[in-house]
Parts: C-alpha cells; structure tokens; sequence
C-alpha cells in the first residue's frame, strides 16, 4: 500500500542514488548493504515500479526511478523543514543570527532589512559577512553561516537548498578615458576582445580559477568589488558591475555605460538566491530575514526595484 511509504525508504532511495550503490548508501546512512537493498526494493513493491536496474554491476537509476527522485527529495526536504522550524517555534529565536552575502548584492538593500531587523529582533545579535562568488556557499557549507545571498554557481553541492529572491541588472562600464567609451554604440565583441577586462574572482572550492562572462583575452582577477570599480575608474580596463553600485559614478559621468552588439534586449540581469543546509533551514529570525530581503530587493515598491533592475 502506498499509505505505507515511510519517509526512512524516500531517504535510503535517495542515498543510493547519491552514492551510486547500495553499499556506498548503507556506509553513509549507517545501514548493511542488505539492509538498504531490502529496503529498496520494498519501496518498489509499495511503488509498483522498478527504481533501479540490477542487471549491471552497480544499480542503475530506471526512468521511473528518475521522475519519482525529484519528490522524493522534495518530499524529504519539506519534512526536514518542518522539524526544523519545529525545533525553532519550541527553542525560541535563534541566539545569533549569521548571514553571508555575494558582495554583488546591493548594499542598500542590506542597510535597510538590517535596520528592520533591529527593530524586530532587538535582542538576536546579527553577524553579516560580505563575500565573492563560492565563497558564499562555502560559509554555508562549513556551517559558519546559517544563511547565503549568492549568484549562480555551477555544481551547487547538493546539501544546499536555494530559493531565489530577486534578479540585479548587470551593466559593462569603463571611464570616459577609456578607449571603448569612444567608440558608437553598440560595441562588437572584437572591439572589447581588444581591451583588458577587470573581471571579479574568488579563491573558494567552488568557483576556483573560474571565470565568468570573460569577452578579453587579456583579464586582470581582482577578489575585491570595491577594487573593480576603482580600477575602472582609473581607466585600468573596462568590466562588468551591478548597476546598484555605479548608479552614482554613471550619473556623474566618472564611468559610462557601454552597451554590447549582442546584449539581451532590456539589459543583462543576474539571478540572486537565498541559501541555506538543507537539513538547518531558517528559523524564526532567518525565515523573517530572507522575506524582508525578497521585499526589499524587489517587491515592496520601486525604490528597491530601480536599484537592483
């Protein structure tokens, strides 16, 4: 009967997929082989569908195994969530609150869901780090975050869940000295080829030596936003910034804003996402505070909504 279905069978299917075998899924939930296979295959019988193909040397993943995965995990995750904010609601607030964000993010935006946050948590301190990149997610991961505001990653581990919370408009600029700002807009891709682009960079396991959005063969890395716009604005190079954090210099004329042959109509846009452990969702100040950063980066009025688009 599939009433029957225990959430220990969701997480031991999940298990063997993760790990690609039954053994490997009975080392990492602390179960015999035997244990994990009979398990399975009473999940199939529930099921009335194979989940796996034994034919091979290791289990493979059948196409009925494949769409039921995704509720499973989902299945899984909510369950983990309930307890999790369960465990909140019956402890209280969370005695501090840490939270990593992509310095991408406009800091304006942060400032305000702070200040709210004072007001609503007066008594749950607020630990903030500023990051590049995987630096974000390796906070998470580690456990010295409890909460991560980061862009798109390639290879998100697994154990991190995502939701995301609002999109920043990417703009390409250079100083009025620079060469491209010369030139009749839009600008070929050979012509920014030709020049040194000053691209962001991180030293995380995540994003290591990556690079992204590169148009020049000719980069400087720098791991510092702050140090990207100032070497843009000594005509070092040109690059691509958030347009919450040069509005200023644009409106000022200290950068210009180039535009490329093959942007996407209306703009270039980012996707920002809250992160957080799977198995340690938000509890009641964190759950407040991704809420309040969703408004305040993008739904509670145009204010927010100019600044991040």
């Amino acid at each position: 009967m599939i009433d029957a279905i225990t959430l220990d069978q969701f997480r031991t299917f999940v298990a063997a997929v993760d790990e690609h075998s039954f053994t490997a899924a009975g080392r990492k939930i602390g179960r015999a082989q035997s244990v994990v296979s009979q398990t399975i295959a009473n999940l199939e019988d529930q099921l009335r569908v194979p989940l796996f193909d034994r034919s091979g040397r290791l289990p493979a993943l059948t196409t009925e195994g494949q769409v039921l995965l995704s509720d499973a995990r989902e299945i899984i995750h909510r369950v983990d969530s309930i307890r999790a904010k369960a465990k909140g609601m019956s402890a209280g607030l969370e005695p501090e609150l840490s939270v990593v964000i992509d310095t991408m993010f406009p800091m304006d935006a942060i400032t305000h869901v702070a200040q709210r946050f004072a007001v609503r948590f007066p008594k749950t301190p607020l630990l903030l780090f500023i990051e590049a990149l995987g630096t974000v997610a390796e906070r998470v991961m580690s456990g010295q975050c409890s909460l991560g505001v980061l862009g798109p990653i390639p290879d998100v581990p697994k154990e991190l869940r995502s939701e995301r919370i609002t999109e920043m408009r990417l703009v390409l600029v250079a100083a009025p000295s620079h060469p491209l700002s010369k030139l009749t807009q839009p600008i070929s891709r050979r012509a920014f080829s030709d020049h040194t682009q000053i691209i962001l960079t991180d030293q995380s396991k995540y994003t290591k030596g990556m690079s992204f959005g590169i148009m020049s063969a000719s980069t400087w890395k720098l791991s510092d936003l702050n140090t990207n716009r100032a070497f843009l604005l000594d005509g070092l190079g040109w690059g691509s910034m958030p347009l919450a954090a040069v509005k200023e210099d644009v409106a000022q004329g200290r950068l210009i804003i180039l535009r490329a042959e093959d942007e996407p109509q209306g703009g270039i846009f980012m996707p920002m996402s809250v992160t957080y452990l799977a198995a340690a969702p938000p509890g009641p100040a964190g759950s407040w505070f991704v809420e309040t950063l969703r408004e305040c980066s993008g739904c509670e009025g145009e204010e927010f909504r100019i600044r991040t688009a």
